[in-house]
């Protein structure tokens, strides 16, 4: 999850966790931190930890926050459950979940694990609803912003950046001159600050991106869909009209003459 957006970070459960060990007089073999979403199967660190359950001689549990902190997903609670059935994990032990290895136990602590997935599945169901509604209401839903603009809090939407927005006008108009191929308007812009994170000029496709981005003219494509964005664009309709036709006139394949079979040739 991100660090923000938890409610507890990954030091303070730890913290809380060691207290509550003490308190219980938990021995603490080895800790494991999952950066990783509980949402999504196969976690690196928390696969780990399963493996060393799966061939721990002694009896070993686990300690963790919530029920909600090891398992979002069918799968990894699954895996849980099947270790505590089979004995290779003794128990598990949550400062703020009561947990008893008994088969009413293991029913609650499905239950648990199957909350955990519904909140999450439902959470995403709230977000893309709410992405929606921002894309009707002409707003950036989120995410990458893209090249010349900025997010405005404020304001909830995207707005031009003052010397980036610049470069993308000055990138359609030399493109529309017909005085440059995608190579050469790449190197353009590079000289203007805009190149990729290596500080190369941008790929064919970069550019070509640059170029065929609707969102410089106020239309916002999202899965498919087209919407109207309500910020303010970057270069005119009639600007852009201008480069696809140039884009369109120079992808024309060459035309191949017509090869004749004439007897005795070579």
């Amino acid at each position: 999850d991100e660090e923000d957006r938890q409610v507890l970070s990954l030091e303070a459960q730890l913290h809380e966790l060691k207290e509550f060990a003490t308190k219980e007089g938990l021995e603490i073999v080895e800790t494991f931190s999952e950066k990783k979403t509980a949402k999504i199967p196969g976690r690196e660190v928390f696969n780990e930890m399963l493996a060393k359950l799966d061939t721990a001689g002694l009896p070993t549990g686990i300690l963790a926050w919530h029920a909600d902190r090891l398992a979002r997903n069918s799968i990894d609670g699954g895996k849980i459950i099947y270790l505590l059935d089979t004995g290779k994990l003794a128990g598990l032990k949550f400062p703020t979940f009561v947990y008893d290895n008994t088969p009413s136990g293991k029913f609650f602590l499905s239950i648990a694990f199957s909350n955990a997935k519904y909140y999450i599945d439902n959470l995403s169901e709230n977000v893309k609803r709410g992405t929606r509604a921002k894309l009707r209401r002409g707003e950036w839903p989120g995410g990458q912003k893209p090249f010349g603009y900025v997010y405005d809090h404020r304001l909830r939407n995207i707005v031009p950046d003052p010397a980036k927005a610049k470069i993308v006008k000055k990138a359609y108009e030399a493109y529309a001159t017909g005085n440059y191929h995608l190579k050469s308007l790449g190197e353009y812009v590079a000289s203007l600050g805009f190149t990729t994170k290596s500080g190369k000029p941008l790929s064919f496709c970069g550019v070509y991106s640059l170029l065929t981005n609707q969102l410089y003219i106020g239309l916002m494509k999202w899965k498919g869909e087209v919407y109207e964005g309500n910020y303010r664009s970057l270069v005119t309709r009639e600007l852009f009209a201008s480069v696809q036709t140039i884009l369109k006139d120079r992808s024309r394949p060459r035309k191949i003459k017509k090869k004749h079979h004439f007897p005795f040739c070579g």
